[in-house]
């Protein structure tokens, strides 16, 4: 592989008055009264406005068996998203490396570098995504934690795959992952013999380690695992091996923000959000609650609870807030990245925070996408 190329791919470039390059992550949520189809839509004007402002990647996560995140497929919508962008990142955030085979995934991500060359990121975490019995489903085991278990493993074999280089005499020596590097050694082949970068993703110390002594470019959960973030970031560190990858740490932090034109409009969606979290711990999942329905709801002592703790990591309020919010959060953690998820109702809502974020950093280019 190219290691400079590689490298430039990993580490972005701040725009405007932002410390640091901004992403955006999307779980391709559906809101009440709104199908998977809108929910795409969105998606597609989301990847556009990010692409013409400035922002560095754009990544969609893998969950299954929730009716409120449409993102069961991500290599799927990955391919849409290419084709109606030109030049930002895409990638997963993450693909779950458990559920799938190695081969199958190098198979799809070579499809996707083959379909947007040097634009795509292979993100990978060890965790289901979903409920246990949804995982046991997944995997065809009743044992699936075996999978998480076996990571290490299982990333070394789809390293492989991804750079065609099984040593001879191993078992799959004669099994390539096509569109691939093979293409370009094999007669009259003219392939790029590049591959997407691998990213690890993680809640905890686990893949912080991982991605260190491998010399990996790593991603925190810091919206649903905010405890751990220094630990892990610091754990990574620590670790870091300088790799053909990487000759020094590169890390980035999911981050929970949503920015409106007022800060009561931004409270409301918060809370519509919060809702939906309280209805998917308690063993409810379902679609996004309507901001309507969650200043209705009867929150029971716990659910406050845990809504206030939930809120806490939620950067929101008017567009200088969450910039002001952004800024510390960089400052703490000493991210190299920020990727910002905005959760809400609906599309129009957070395609608006992802424009005020922009204009709050000064980011390039002209408004012209449509939820």
């Amino acid at each position: 592989m190219d290691e400079t190329a590689e490298t430039d791919e990993i580490r972005g470039t701040a725009q405007g008055t932002a410390p640091v390059p901004l992403s955006v992550l999307d779980l391709v949520t559906v809101g009440a009264g709104r199908t998977a189809t809108d929910a795409l839509r969105t998606s597609v004007g989301i990847a556009r406005l990010a692409e013409s402002r400035g922002f560095h990647r754009y990544w969609v996560a893998e969950h299954h068996s929730m009716p409120g995140v449409a993102s069961s497929s991500p290599a799927v919508i990955l391919a849409h998203l290419a084709a109606h962008t030109d030049r930002i990142r895409l990638g997963s955030g993450g693909v779950m490396l458990p559920n799938h085979a190695p081969l199958v995934i190098a198979e799809q991500f070579g499809t996707l570098e083959a379909m947007a060359p040097r634009r795509i990121d292979l993100g990978l975490g060890r965790a289901p995504g979903t409920d246990g019995a949804t995982a046991a489903a997944l995997r065809r085991t009743q044992r699936p934690a075996e999978g998480a278990d076996d990571f290490p493993e299982q990333l070394a074999e789809l390293t492989r795959f991804l750079d065609d280089d099984f040593p001879d005499g191993h078992p799959y020596a004669r099994i390539h992952a096509v569109p691939g590097p093979v293409q370009a050694t094999s007669p009259g082949g003219v392939q790029s013999p590049h591959r997407p970068p691998v990213w690890l993703l993680g809640s905890s110390g686990f893949s912080a380690r991982l991605a260190g002594v491998l010399g990996l470019p790593f991603a925190f959960a810091h919206h649903f695992s905010a405890q751990n973030t220094i630990p892990a970031l610091d754990l990574y560190r620590e670790s870091f091996r300088p790799s053909a990858v990487l000759d020094a740490p590169y890390a980035l932090i999911g981050v929970s923000a949503l920015a409106a034109d007022e800060e009561k409009e931004a409270r409301r969606q918060v809370l519509a959000a919060a809702l939906s979290m309280v209805r998917l711990r308690t063993g409810r999942p379902g679609l996004v609650p309507t901001p309507e329905e969650a200043e209705a709801y009867e929150f029971s002592p716990m659910e406050r609870e845990f809504i206030g703790s939930w809120n806490a990591n939620v950067i929101h309020g008017t567009a200088d807030e969450v910039r002001a919010g952004l800024d510390d959060l960089q400052k703490r953690t000493g991210a190299d990245e920020l990727m910002i998820t905005g959760n809400a109702h609906g599309g129009d809502v957070r395609l608006r925070s992802y424009e005020l974020i922009a204009d709050a950093y000064g980011l390039p280019g002209a408004r012209t996408a449509q939820a």
